[in-house]
Protein backbone atom coordinates (compact mmCIF):
# COMPACT_ATOMS: atom_id res chain seq x y z
CA UNK A 1 0.00 0.00 0.00
CA UNK A 2 0.98 3.09 -0.88
CA UNK A 3 0.89 6.17 2.20
CA UNK A 4 0.60 9.65 0.79
CA UNK A 5 1.74 12.31 3.28
CA UNK A 6 1.43 16.12 3.00
CA UNK A 7 4.38 18.20 2.41
CA UNK A 8 4.81 22.12 2.66
CA UNK A 9 4.16 23.73 -1.06
CA UNK A 10 7.12 23.65 -3.30
CA UNK A 11 8.78 26.19 -4.19
CA UNK A 12 6.85 28.55 -7.41
CA UNK A 13 7.73 26.80 -10.67
CA UNK A 14 8.60 23.24 -9.38
CA UNK A 15 7.44 19.72 -9.10
CA UNK A 16 4.39 18.99 -8.32
CA UNK A 17 2.96 22.46 -9.10
CA UNK A 18 4.06 22.24 -12.36
CA UNK A 19 4.02 18.82 -14.30
CA UNK A 20 4.77 19.54 -17.92
CA UNK A 21 3.29 15.61 -18.18
CA UNK A 22 -0.08 17.20 -18.30
CA UNK A 23 0.26 18.56 -21.73
CA UNK A 24 0.91 15.28 -23.19
CA UNK A 25 -1.56 13.06 -21.93
CA UNK A 26 -4.00 12.98 -25.04
CA UNK A 27 -3.85 13.19 -28.71
CA UNK A 28 -5.61 16.02 -28.65
CA UNK A 29 -4.18 18.16 -25.97
CA UNK A 30 -0.31 17.28 -27.81
CA UNK A 31 -1.86 18.45 -31.28
CA UNK A 32 -3.27 21.58 -29.66
CA UNK A 33 0.39 23.09 -28.11
CA UNK A 34 2.43 21.80 -31.15
CA UNK A 35 4.64 24.18 -31.55
CA UNK A 36 5.93 23.36 -35.22
CA UNK A 37 3.28 22.08 -37.66
CA UNK A 38 3.97 20.53 -40.80
CA UNK A 39 1.86 20.44 -43.84
CA UNK A 40 2.14 19.68 -47.20
CA UNK A 41 1.94 23.47 -48.50
CA UNK A 42 6.01 23.38 -47.49
CA UNK A 43 7.10 19.89 -49.35
CA UNK A 44 8.37 20.39 -52.88
CA UNK A 45 9.25 17.15 -54.94
CA UNK A 46 12.14 17.13 -56.76
CA UNK A 47 12.36 15.00 -59.87
CA UNK A 48 14.66 13.79 -62.59
CA UNK A 49 14.01 14.52 -66.07
CA UNK A 50 15.44 12.75 -69.39
CA UNK A 51 14.69 12.72 -73.17
CA UNK A 52 11.89 10.47 -75.06
CA UNK A 53 9.00 8.96 -74.20
CA UNK A 54 7.35 6.39 -71.81
CA UNK A 55 10.63 6.34 -70.04
CA UNK A 56 10.61 5.42 -66.53
CA UNK A 57 14.41 4.55 -65.23
CA UNK A 58 14.34 3.17 -61.45
CA UNK A 59 17.29 4.65 -59.73
CA UNK A 60 19.06 2.38 -57.26
CA UNK A 61 20.44 4.71 -54.78
CA UNK A 62 17.23 6.34 -54.35
CA UNK A 63 14.68 3.37 -54.20
CA UNK A 64 11.63 4.68 -55.16
CA UNK A 65 12.89 7.06 -57.49
CA UNK A 66 13.30 7.08 -60.76
CA UNK A 67 14.25 9.39 -64.04
CA UNK A 68 11.35 9.98 -66.27
CA UNK A 69 10.65 11.42 -69.80
CA UNK A 70 8.36 14.45 -70.49
CA UNK A 71 5.48 12.86 -70.57
CA UNK A 72 5.81 10.53 -67.23
CA UNK A 73 6.98 12.98 -65.46
CA UNK A 74 3.64 15.13 -66.24
CA UNK A 75 1.90 12.30 -65.05
CA UNK A 76 4.16 12.55 -61.71
CA UNK A 77 3.32 16.10 -61.66
CA UNK A 78 -0.37 15.47 -61.45
CA UNK A 79 -0.14 13.30 -58.56
CA UNK A 80 1.79 15.27 -56.63
CA UNK A 81 -0.07 18.29 -57.31
CA UNK A 82 -3.29 16.46 -56.37
CA UNK A 83 -1.57 15.28 -53.10
CA UNK A 84 -1.53 19.34 -52.27
CA UNK A 85 2.35 19.75 -53.05
CA UNK A 86 2.33 22.76 -54.38
CA UNK A 87 5.79 22.67 -56.47
CA UNK A 88 7.98 20.28 -57.87
CA UNK A 89 11.70 20.95 -58.58
CA UNK A 90 12.94 19.85 -61.92
CA UNK A 91 16.74 17.77 -63.04
CA UNK A 92 17.98 17.04 -65.95
CA UNK A 93 19.65 14.27 -67.20
CA UNK A 94 21.48 13.68 -70.20
CA UNK A 95 24.81 11.87 -72.04
CA UNK A 96 25.21 15.10 -74.40
CA UNK A 97 27.97 17.04 -72.84
CA UNK A 98 30.74 19.00 -73.61
CA UNK A 99 32.98 21.57 -72.44
CA UNK A 100 30.51 24.90 -72.93
CA UNK A 101 27.48 22.93 -71.43
CA UNK A 102 25.55 23.67 -74.11
CA UNK A 103 22.63 20.96 -73.75
CA UNK A 104 21.71 22.86 -70.54
CA UNK A 105 20.70 25.82 -72.45
CA UNK A 106 19.29 24.47 -75.30
CA UNK A 107 15.34 25.27 -76.61
CA UNK A 108 14.78 21.83 -76.78
CA UNK A 109 16.92 20.46 -73.87
CA UNK A 110 15.60 17.90 -71.61
CA UNK A 111 14.62 20.19 -68.46
CA UNK A 112 13.22 22.74 -71.47
CA UNK A 113 10.96 20.46 -72.79
CA UNK A 114 10.29 18.58 -69.08
CA UNK A 115 9.02 22.10 -67.94
CA UNK A 116 7.11 22.86 -71.02
CA UNK A 117 4.96 19.81 -70.41
CA UNK A 118 4.42 19.85 -66.98
CA UNK A 119 2.82 23.38 -66.89
CA UNK A 120 0.56 21.87 -69.83
CA UNK A 121 -0.18 19.30 -67.60
CA UNK A 122 -0.83 21.16 -64.60
CA UNK A 123 -0.72 24.93 -65.17
CA UNK A 124 -1.30 25.90 -60.99
CA UNK A 125 1.45 23.81 -59.77
CA UNK A 126 4.75 25.53 -59.12
CA UNK A 127 7.51 24.44 -61.35
CA UNK A 128 11.44 24.72 -60.56
CA UNK A 129 14.39 24.50 -61.74
CA UNK A 130 17.97 23.85 -61.12
CA UNK A 131 20.19 25.93 -63.00
CA UNK A 132 23.88 24.51 -63.15
CA UNK A 133 25.96 23.05 -65.59
CA UNK A 134 27.63 19.93 -63.99
CA UNK A 135 25.04 17.47 -65.94
CA UNK A 136 26.17 18.70 -69.19
CA UNK A 137 29.59 19.43 -69.05
CA UNK A 138 32.06 17.02 -70.56
CA UNK A 139 33.98 17.30 -66.91
CA UNK A 140 31.23 17.24 -64.62
CA UNK A 141 32.40 20.94 -62.95
CA UNK A 142 29.85 23.60 -62.85
CA UNK A 143 31.15 26.00 -64.60
CA UNK A 144 33.42 26.50 -66.85
CA UNK A 145 37.17 24.61 -66.50
CA UNK A 146 39.77 26.93 -67.57
CA UNK A 147 44.15 25.78 -66.97
CA UNK A 148 42.01 22.44 -64.70
CA UNK A 149 40.30 25.05 -62.57
CA UNK A 150 36.74 26.25 -62.56
CA UNK A 151 36.58 29.72 -64.02
CA UNK A 152 34.00 31.78 -61.97
CA UNK A 153 33.48 34.83 -64.20
CA UNK A 154 32.92 33.16 -67.49
CA UNK A 155 31.05 30.84 -65.94
CA UNK A 156 28.18 33.15 -65.41
CA UNK A 157 27.07 33.81 -68.95
CA UNK A 158 26.62 30.16 -69.54
CA UNK A 159 24.87 29.92 -65.90
CA UNK A 160 22.52 32.82 -67.06
CA UNK A 161 21.97 31.91 -70.04
CA UNK A 162 20.71 28.63 -68.88
CA UNK A 163 18.44 29.93 -66.28
CA UNK A 164 16.86 32.37 -68.89
CA UNK A 165 15.87 29.43 -71.11
CA UNK A 166 14.15 27.96 -68.39
CA UNK A 167 12.61 30.74 -68.32
CA UNK A 168 11.37 30.96 -71.47
CA UNK A 169 10.15 27.41 -71.30
CA UNK A 170 7.40 28.69 -68.78
CA UNK A 171 10.05 27.80 -65.05
CA UNK A 172 8.32 29.82 -62.41
CA UNK A 173 11.13 30.29 -60.58
CA UNK A 174 15.13 29.32 -61.43
CA UNK A 175 17.54 27.42 -58.51
CA UNK A 176 21.05 28.33 -59.38
CA UNK A 177 22.94 25.69 -57.61
CA UNK A 178 26.45 25.94 -58.64
CA UNK A 179 27.79 28.14 -56.12
CA UNK A 180 29.82 30.51 -58.49
CA UNK A 181 30.30 34.70 -57.18
CA UNK A 182 27.71 36.58 -58.43
CA UNK A 183 25.75 34.20 -60.40
CA UNK A 184 22.41 35.53 -58.08
CA UNK A 185 22.77 38.91 -59.49
CA UNK A 186 23.89 37.85 -63.84
CA UNK A 187 20.27 35.49 -63.76
CA UNK A 188 18.43 38.48 -61.87
CA UNK A 189 19.72 41.02 -64.76
CA UNK A 190 19.71 38.64 -67.92
CA UNK A 191 15.91 37.56 -67.12
CA UNK A 192 14.96 41.29 -66.42
CA UNK A 193 16.62 42.22 -70.35
CA UNK A 194 13.92 39.90 -72.03
CA UNK A 195 11.19 40.63 -70.12
CA UNK A 196 10.95 37.93 -67.31
CA UNK A 197 11.15 39.94 -64.30
CA UNK A 198 8.13 37.80 -63.30
CA UNK A 199 10.42 34.63 -62.16
CA UNK A 200 11.99 34.59 -59.40
CA UNK A 201 15.19 33.18 -58.24
CA UNK A 202 15.84 30.25 -55.57
CA UNK A 203 18.65 30.63 -54.89
CA UNK A 204 21.30 27.73 -53.01
CA UNK A 205 22.66 30.16 -51.31
CA UNK A 206 24.10 28.03 -48.81
CA UNK A 207 25.03 24.91 -51.08
CA UNK A 208 28.26 22.45 -48.84
CA UNK A 209 31.03 20.40 -50.94
CA UNK A 210 28.53 17.08 -49.05
CA UNK A 211 29.03 13.64 -48.65
CA UNK A 212 25.77 12.78 -48.97
CA UNK A 213 25.41 13.72 -52.55
CA UNK A 214 26.66 10.40 -53.51
CA UNK A 215 23.06 9.12 -54.58
CA UNK A 216 22.15 12.40 -56.91
CA UNK A 217 25.04 12.32 -58.80
CA UNK A 218 23.99 8.66 -59.71
CA UNK A 219 20.94 9.65 -60.18
CA UNK A 220 22.24 12.64 -62.99
CA UNK A 221 25.42 11.62 -63.59
CA UNK A 222 26.91 14.73 -62.54
CA UNK A 223 29.89 13.37 -60.69
CA UNK A 224 33.08 15.80 -61.17
CA UNK A 225 35.43 13.92 -64.22
CA UNK A 226 38.75 15.30 -61.77
CA UNK A 227 39.35 16.75 -58.81
CA UNK A 228 35.88 17.51 -56.52
CA UNK A 229 34.14 20.99 -55.97
CA UNK A 230 35.46 21.72 -52.56
CA UNK A 231 36.99 25.02 -54.25
CA UNK A 232 33.26 26.56 -54.56
CA UNK A 233 30.89 24.50 -52.23
CA UNK A 234 31.30 25.22 -48.79
CA UNK A 235 32.88 23.54 -46.19
CA UNK A 236 30.53 21.89 -43.82
CA UNK A 237 33.14 23.04 -40.87
CA UNK A 238 31.65 26.87 -41.75
CA UNK A 239 28.40 28.12 -40.52
CA UNK A 240 28.77 32.02 -40.50
CA UNK A 241 29.80 32.07 -44.07
CA UNK A 242 26.62 30.33 -44.66
CA UNK A 243 24.67 33.23 -43.27
CA UNK A 244 27.04 35.91 -45.63
CA UNK A 245 26.17 34.00 -48.46
CA UNK A 246 22.56 34.38 -48.31
CA UNK A 247 22.77 37.89 -47.41
CA UNK A 248 24.88 38.46 -50.47
CA UNK A 249 22.19 36.12 -52.62
CA UNK A 250 19.34 38.37 -50.99
CA UNK A 251 21.59 41.67 -52.28
CA UNK A 252 21.47 40.45 -55.76
CA UNK A 253 17.80 39.84 -55.98
CA UNK A 254 17.37 36.53 -54.97
CA UNK A 255 13.45 35.90 -53.78
CA UNK A 256 14.59 33.20 -51.79
CA UNK A 257 17.41 31.21 -50.41
CA UNK A 258 18.27 28.15 -49.62
CA UNK A 259 20.44 25.39 -47.33
CA UNK A 260 21.69 22.15 -48.52
CA UNK A 261 21.97 19.89 -46.95
CA UNK A 262 19.32 20.07 -44.33
CA UNK A 263 19.40 17.30 -42.07
CA UNK A 264 23.12 17.37 -40.96
CA UNK A 265 22.57 21.17 -41.25
CA UNK A 266 19.77 22.35 -39.09
CA UNK A 267 22.13 24.88 -37.38
CA UNK A 268 23.01 26.66 -40.37
CA UNK A 269 19.40 26.91 -40.82
CA UNK A 270 18.60 28.52 -38.10
CA UNK A 271 21.60 31.24 -38.35
CA UNK A 272 20.41 31.80 -41.77
CA UNK A 273 16.54 32.43 -40.62
CA UNK A 274 17.47 34.50 -37.77
CA UNK A 275 19.84 36.05 -40.24
CA UNK A 276 16.75 37.42 -43.48
CA UNK A 277 13.37 37.24 -43.65
CA UNK A 278 13.40 35.84 -47.53
CA UNK A 279 11.55 32.53 -47.30
CA UNK A 280 13.90 29.80 -46.95
CA UNK A 281 13.90 26.58 -48.58
CA UNK A 282 16.36 23.49 -47.19
CA UNK A 283 17.15 20.44 -49.56
CA UNK A 284 16.70 17.35 -47.49
CA UNK A 285 19.03 15.58 -49.85
CA UNK A 286 19.72 12.36 -51.35
CA UNK A 287 22.20 10.64 -48.84
CA UNK A 288 19.55 11.74 -45.97
CA UNK A 289 17.11 10.29 -47.76
CA UNK A 290 18.58 6.99 -49.10
CA UNK A 291 20.01 6.31 -45.17
CA UNK A 292 17.00 6.50 -44.07
CA UNK A 293 15.29 4.39 -46.62
CA UNK A 294 17.71 1.51 -46.54
CA UNK A 295 17.11 0.94 -42.70
CA UNK A 296 13.56 0.75 -43.46
CA UNK A 297 14.23 -1.87 -46.06
CA UNK A 298 16.27 -3.60 -42.98
CA UNK A 299 13.53 -3.14 -40.94
CA UNK A 300 15.71 -0.80 -38.73
CA UNK A 301 13.72 2.00 -38.32
CA UNK A 302 9.92 2.96 -38.76
CA UNK A 303 10.14 4.82 -42.17
CA UNK A 304 7.04 7.07 -41.71
CA UNK A 305 7.94 7.93 -38.17
CA UNK A 306 11.50 8.25 -38.99
CA UNK A 307 10.95 10.58 -41.75
CA UNK A 308 8.58 12.91 -40.67
CA UNK A 309 10.31 13.29 -37.53
CA UNK A 310 13.26 14.52 -39.43
CA UNK A 311 11.29 16.99 -41.95
CA UNK A 312 9.87 18.39 -38.55
CA UNK A 313 13.19 18.92 -37.05
CA UNK A 314 14.10 20.60 -40.44
CA UNK A 315 11.00 22.94 -40.37
CA UNK A 316 11.39 23.25 -36.40
CA UNK A 317 15.39 24.77 -37.21
CA UNK A 318 13.44 27.47 -39.93
CA UNK A 319 12.69 25.81 -42.97
CA UNK A 320 9.55 27.54 -44.71
CA UNK A 321 9.86 24.80 -47.79
CA UNK A 322 11.65 21.49 -47.58
CA UNK A 323 12.78 19.75 -50.94
CA UNK A 324 12.79 15.73 -50.10
CA UNK A 325 12.25 12.90 -51.82
CA UNK A 326 10.03 12.17 -48.95
CA UNK A 327 7.65 14.77 -50.78
CA UNK A 328 4.78 12.20 -51.94
CA UNK A 329 5.02 9.92 -49.74
CA UNK A 330 4.59 12.65 -46.65
CA UNK A 331 1.53 13.95 -48.32
CA UNK A 332 -0.03 10.95 -47.88
CA UNK A 333 1.52 10.29 -44.44
CA UNK A 334 0.20 13.50 -43.40
CA UNK A 335 -3.33 12.96 -44.96
CA UNK A 336 -3.82 9.92 -43.14
CA UNK A 337 -2.29 10.85 -39.61
CA UNK A 338 -3.25 8.86 -36.82
CA UNK A 339 -3.46 11.75 -34.74
CA UNK A 340 -1.14 10.85 -32.43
Amino acid sequence: MIERTVSAPAPSGAFPQVRPRRLRAGAAIRRMVRETRLSTDSLVAPHFAVAGRDVVEPIAALPGRARLSPDRLAEAARRAYDAGIPAVLLFGVTDEKDEAASAAYAPGGVVQTAVAAVKDAVPELVVITDVCLCGYTDHGHCGVVVDGQVHNDLSLELIARTALSHAEAGADLVAPSDMMDGRVGAIRAALDAEGHEGVGILSYAAKYASAFYGPFREAAGSAPGFGDRRGYQMDPANAREAVREALLDAGEGADMVMVKPAATYLDVIARVRAATDLPLAAYHVSGEYAMLAAAAERGWVDERRAALETLTAIARAGADLIITYYAEAAAGWLAGEDRS
